[in-house]
């Protein structure tokens, strides 16, 4: 107990709390700016086990907010977090998964979970988590953080879900790479969501499930509200589904162009364009499902919105992620 001494003389944690904290099992999707620092001080305050699962590979554009990958350059960020995790606490089991989280394989990672959190700053992961943690009550914690500002919240397990907070996405879905983000910015996100990881894991109160927190540190303001009362969305969400949950009788519709996507996201699956979707713009057949398919969710949500006052049936969106460098079976 000498690693942690200086955390269980705190009353809120004690040897109770310690010993709740290395029985835990956490899922952290994303070792990327959010995950670092979560890894590094889940890791440091012994998390007994984390699964942790990231498609990428480190690159030099990554080392300004993730500065552990500098002698991993090249490598898988899972494998390479996972190492740098056991060599800073060899006590603590981290099991990296080089893969794209999906809603194919969100079920049962979540399912193996305490505790989910959300660091791969993709909205369609979000929102897939968010719905499997509501449905089986596991506490979520989300952070999204872009340029300099962004926000980190508790969801779910028992509190409302990320939909309830934000049931309709931005006009626009920048990302790091186009519109840049401070290292030290999107660390900080990250360390509060291991915060609020841990005071959930040890049960402290009041509770960071139905708390947002948002920072803009460009003029170093802060705002922090309570949402344990928001309602979750009376509309049906559009919802995410794996590629492998395509059938063929589905009204499939890849918005993307064949420069972006040579192939399609289904052999059957028609190409147009989001703005083509309207009152009198195409729809399904009677007894369909609508499928809208693009990289990352975004086009395919605003199809949906659409084409739902217009049409009554099933829609669905399959963000269409490209495979996971290196991997020749995909």
């Amino acid at each position: 107990m000498i690693r942690y001494d200086r955390q269980t003389i705190l009353p809120q944690i004690g040897a109770d709390g310690q010993a709740r904290i290395g029985t835990a099992h956490v899922l952290v999707v994303g070792a990327g700016g959010l995950g670092v620092p979560v890894v590094q001080y889940l890791a440091g305050a012994g998390v007994g086990r984390m699964t942790l699962i990231d498609p990428d590979r480190a690159e030099e554009t990554n080392l300004h907010r993730q500065p552990i990958y500098g002698p991993a350059l090249g490598q898988p960020k899972a494998v390479a977090a996972a190492a740098f995790a056991h060599g800073l606490n060899p006590q603590v089991q981290v099991f990296p998964q080089v893969a794209w989280l999906t809603p194919e394989n969100a079920p049962a990672l979540v399912e193996g979970a305490d505790l989910v959190l959300d660091c791969a700053d993709s909205f369609a992961v979000s929102y897939t988590l968010s719905d499997i943690c509501l449905a089986r009550r596991k506490p979520f914690i989300s952070a999204s953080v872009l340029g300099l500002s962004g926000y980190v919240g508790g969801f779910c397990g028992g509190a409302p879900s990320l939909r309830a907070v934000f049931p309709d996405l931005p006009d626009t879905l920048a990302t790091c790479a186009t519109a840049g983000v401070l290292g030290p910015v999107v660390g900080m996100f990250g360390l509060l969501q291991a915060q609020m990881a841990l005071a959930v894991l040890i049960g402290l109160e009041p509770s960071p499930l139905g708390q947002l927190v948002q920072y803009d540190m460009s003029g170093f303001r802060m705002a922090s509200i309570r949402f344990d009362t928001a309602p979750e969305p009376d509309q049906p969400p559009h919802r995410f589904i794996a590629k492998a949950d395509l059938r063929a009788s589905d009204f499939v519709v890849d918005l993307r162009d064949t420069q972006e996507a040579p192939e399609p996201a289904a052999p059957h699956a028609k190409r147009l364009a989001e703005d083509v979707f309207g009152p009198s713009g195409p729809c399904p057949a009677p007894g369909q499902r609508a499928v809208f398919a693009c990289r990352s969710g975004l086009r395919a949500w605003r199809a949906a919105d659409r084409l739902r006052p217009h049409w009554g049936g099933e829609i669905v969106l399959l963000a269409d992620t490209p495979p996971v460098q290196g991997d020749k079976t995909t």
